[in-house]
Order: structure tokens, then sequence, then C-alpha cells
């Protein structure tokens, strides 16, 4: 099947001008390289970082640290291939994951490679950032007026949600570049305040570094389902197309160099908030910490309660992210193949629904470890650590035994094993949660 590449813009019809200047990934392409930073910064901190001192519980130090260095040189690569491979057919851009995958595997084959996984990765992204919303809102409630009455994570959710009925409604990525700003900035305060305020605590008493678990059986499931919380940490490539697509680009200034720019500082950005929380949270607590390093902080008070508002800062931001791309395909599904006109009306109905849907599966299965684990394992593992990847095999050919060759293999073979092993540990540990649960508490 020959790969499909899309009309040349001096090609395109007026009306597919028109809809390509209404949907929300090609409306906008003055975007600076510093917007990358923060944009990748805010799809990738965010509800993961506060869940590895717990994964390093389950690892141990030896592989603990292992996994965390190896999968942040991994991405890094990953993301760097998706960089280039953004402007690789002259006079062509691949604003989006399933175009790239349509270029390496033909017009049907890459769309359903890719837009099946895509949409798993940010829909369930949304749905578990809406928990991580309503608990942190809670968790602020519960810090500032501990003795007032307990109100239910299901209403919580609902007002996290209600932020979103607002925010959803700006057209595009660059729209949004405020909101993303103060969700990186946020990202970087509350990772801060997490590791320093445990190093202020100081190793607690009867410390235990061996990975947590009663029998061999539950420390390897709880092995694997660390390593689905350390995938889902590393998740931003989903989105680094669609954000790569905002940044302007001519020949002698192709958008790769401004974007790369602004990875490398993102990921800067990343060790920072990373490592430390790592391994200081664990270091201090070792595997008596809970899935949420928050929760094991009690106090002091008023800087629990900071930091649990900073997180909810950051992950109105992070859900904007990954919302984005979903009503890219909504909104392009709806007016190239069904031919909607393009209108305010059909926006607002499409993106409206989407909040609702992703708010209504959130109050209902607040499974928050569980959640990062299956689906950092099922979704996001092939997406991050080894599709760009294949298609980076499929499109340059690298002559076989050479280092491209072997280091993408390398790749390819531990993401598989990272996506059959990580979902295991995560449906695990929602099965355990579930036999306990009531719904709408």
């Amino acid at each position: 099947m020959a790969p499909s590449v899309e009309p040349r813009d001096d090609a395109k019809t007026e009306r597919e001008k028109a809809i390509d200047d209404w949907l929300p990934i090609t409306s906008s392409r003055n975007a600076k390289w510093w917007y990358s930073t923060f944009h990748n910064v805010t799809a990738m901190v965010g509800a993961g970082v506060l869940s590895l001192p717990y994964a390093m519980s389950h690892m141990g130090w030896g592989p603990g640290i292992t996994v965390m260095v190896l999968s942040w040189i991994i991405t890094l690569y990953t993301l760097w291939q998706m960089v280039e491979m953004h402007e690789m057919v002259p006079g062509k851009r691949f604003d989006r994951y399933h175009e790239l995958g349509q270029h390496a595997f033909g017009e049907k084959l890459g769309l359903y490679i890719v837009v099946p996984q895509q949409l798993v990765v940010e829909v369930s992204t949304c749905i578990i950032y809406m928990v991580t919303g309503g608990k942190s809102l809670k968790k602020f409630h519960h810090t500032v007026w501990p003795n007032a009455t307990d109100i239910k994570l299901t209403y919580f959710i609902m007002m996290f949600a209600s932020i979103h009925f607002v925010l959803s409604h700006l057209p595009n990525f660059n729209s949004i570049s405020v909101v993303s700003l103060a969700a990186a900035v946020m990202s970087l305060s509350y990772s801060t305040i997490a590791w320093t305020a445990s190093l202020s605590k100081g190793v607690q008493k009867d410390v235990s570094y061996n990975p947590s678990g009663t029998t061999p059986t539950d420390t390897t499931f709880n092995f694997f389902n660390a390593l689905g919380d350390v995938a889902f940490a590393y998740a931003g490539h989903n989105v680094v197309l669609e954000i790569q697509a905002t940044i302007p680009s001519t020949p002698d200034k192709p958008s790769k160099k401004p974007m790369w720019k602004g990875v490398i500082f993102a990921y800067i950005i990343v060790a920072l908030c990373y490592f430390p929380v790592s391994f200081v949270g664990y270091y201090v607590f070792g595997n008596s910490v809970d899935d949420n390093i928050l929760i094991t902080l009690e106090k002091p008070n008023w800087l629990v309660a900071m930091a649990n508002m900073f997180v909810l800062i950051h992950v109105i931001g992070s859900y904007q992210i990954y919302a984005m791309p979903v009503f890219d395909m909504m909104e392009t599904f709806l007016v190239k193949k069904l031919k909607f006109a393009p209108s305010f009306k059909l926006r607002f109905t499409t993106r409206t629904l989407y909040v609702v849907f992703t708010m209504f599966i959130g109050m209902t299965f607040p499974f928050f470890g569980g959640l990062l684990g299956f689906f950092g394992g099922f979704a996001l593992a092939p997406t991050t650590y080894f599709l760009p990847c294949i298609i980076w095999l499929a499109i340059r050919k690298p002559r076989i035994f050479s280092l491209s060759w072997c280091t993408n293999w390398i790749c390819i073979i531990l993401g598989v094993a990272l996506m059959i092993v990580a979902p295991i540990g995560g449906m695990r540990n929602i099965i355990l949660s579930a036999k306990n649960y009531k719904f709408y508490q």
C-alpha cells in the first residue's frame, strides 16, 4: 500500500484551507520555541510525578534508578525522532501523530494503528486528570478545613469539571498557552515542595527499602504496576507533533530547530521534577509511601494545601493539552467526513459532551494508582517508547546492525515488554481496589 501524502498547501482548495484555519491544531502557527517548552512540560509532568516514590517502593533502589534514568533517555530519543520526522517530506508537515503513521504504514493501516492508541492515551489521561483534580481539591479542602463536613469525591470531580466547561471552548493550542505556562510553573513548584518537604522530615524511623509486597506474587505484580506508573510519567509524545504544528516553518528555518530547543529545556525541567521527587521521597519514607506523596506529607498543613492547589492548577492545563488533539479529531471527522459546517455551535456541543463523558467516567472509576499503571503500560508505552522507533525504521530504513538500527530495536523490545507486563499489575490493583469500592462515594 503506497504511503499517503496530503496535497501541498498551494494545492488545497479554498474550503480545505478554511477548514484548516478553523481546526484547533492548524489554525495558528505563530508559536515561539518556549511555547514548546511549557506545552511539553505540562503534557509530561503531571499526576505521574506524585506516584513515582510509590513506584520506587515497588522496585527498590537498583531497578528503580535504572528504570527512571533509562526511561528518561529512551523517551528523549523517541521524542527527537518525532521532531525530526515532522517535516521529513519537502513541502509537507505531519501536524498530527496519525498523519505520520499514515505516511509510514499507508493511509488506512496507519490510521488503524495510531488513532485507537492515541485516543486511548488522550481520553484515559483526561479521565485520570479528572480524578486527580478532584482528589487534589478534596485534599485541599480537608487540609484547610479539617473539621468541615465531609464532601464526596464525586462532587469535587464535578467542581473540577466545571472549569473545563469554560476552558474547553478556547479554540486552539496557542489560545491555551497562558494556562499551559501556569501549569508548567505549578509542576516545578509542587515537585519542589514534595521533595523539599520530604527531606525536611528526615528519614523515618524503621524505614524499609525492601520492595513492598507480602508475598512474592504481590511483589512481582507491584513491580509490573510500578513500570506502568513510570511509563505514565513520561507520556508527552502523543501531543508532540500537534505542539510542533503551532510553530512557524520555512525551508530556511524549519520548525524542528525551535521545537528541539524547547524540548531540551522541557526535559531538563522534567529531570528536575522527577528525579528529586522519586529518590528523595523513597529515601525518606521507604516502602511506606502512599501512591500520592502529598498524602504521605500530612504536615505542615499550609504547605500541603499549597502543593495540592498547585497540582490542581497544573492538571487544569494538562487536561486541556491532552483534550485539544481529541477536539481536533472529533471536529475533523465532523467537518471533513460528515460535511458539517464549521461553527461555534458544533464546537460547543462536541467539546461540552467530551467534558461530560470524562467527568462521568472519572466519577465512576476513581482508582488512581491502578489507573496509572494500567493505562501507562497498555496505551502510553507503545506511543511513547516504541511506535516512533517502528515508524523511523519504516521510513528511514537504516542499515541492518548499524547504531541507529540497533538502538531502535532495543527501544522496541523494551517498550513491548513494558506494554505486556505493566497492564497486568495495573489491572490487578484495579480489581483489588474494586472489591471494597462503592460507586459515587
